[in-house]
């Protein structure tokens, strides 16, 4: 019997998403190659301190432009309903393995709307103190003590950037049948119908 499948994700939403990924690995390393002396060796991976400095800026825009488009197609989706309020005080039966005890939801839990809005804001963060200490084009419109401050809000951005980003691999390889979803488009009706009842419902009308 062949498995029935949904289609969660289009095709550009997906490239879109791994164009993201990549971005955030470089931005990462090479941002990371600046963060702390003991972590400058990552800059060979770009070929070098100068070209790592000049890099790292665009490779940030080009992640930021990448989950812009993203955001705009997902926020009214991942905005926080009574249903994922009643789903948070369950949490703890589904970390127990628990599923079938769960409040039914939509197309994303509480925990998966946590962590988009904190990428959003975090990137957010990321975008305009990077661009207020990008050499030689913003920073000296800026007096030097908010620069200060905006490089210490760009580190702690990207600390919760990475953690949320972490927190979304690390679930999307836990819940068994997700990652499917970003590399064909599609998942089983059984997955939809345990992880995510109430879309279910509403893409197969309830059948």
């Amino acid at each position: 019997m062949k498995t029935r499948v949904l289609q969660r994700y289009k095709d550009g939403d997906r490239m879109n998403h791994w164009f993201i990924a990549l971005m955030f690995v470089l931005a990462g390393l090479s941002g990371l190659a600046f963060f702390h002396p003991s972590l400058f060796f990552l800059s060979n991976l770009f070929g070098g301190g100068p070209w790592t400095r000049i890099l790292h800026p665009f490779m940030g825009v080009l992640m930021a432009l990448g989950f812009l488009g993203l955001f705009f197609k997902l926020w009214r989706d991942n905005l926080v309903t009574d249903a994922d309020r009643e789903w948070k005080k369950h949490a703890g039966r589904m970390l127990k393995g628990d599923k079938a005890g769960m409040p039914p939801v939509g197309k994303y839990n509480y925990g998966q709307k946590v962590v988009f809005w904190a990428m959003a804001v975090s990137l957010v963060v990321l975008l305009v103190t990077g661009l207020m200490f990008w050499r030689p084009w913003f920073a000296p419109f800026f007096p030097i003590d908010l620069l200060r401050v905006a490089v210490l809000l760009h580190a702690v951005a990207a600390m919760v950037l990475v953690a949320a980003t972490i927190m979304h691999v690390y679930a999307a390889i836990w819940v068994k049948g997700t990652v499917r979803a970003m590399t064909r488009g599609t998942v089983t009706e059984g997955w939809a119908r345990m992880n995510h009842p109430l879309w279910h419902d509403e893409m197969t009308k309830g059948r």
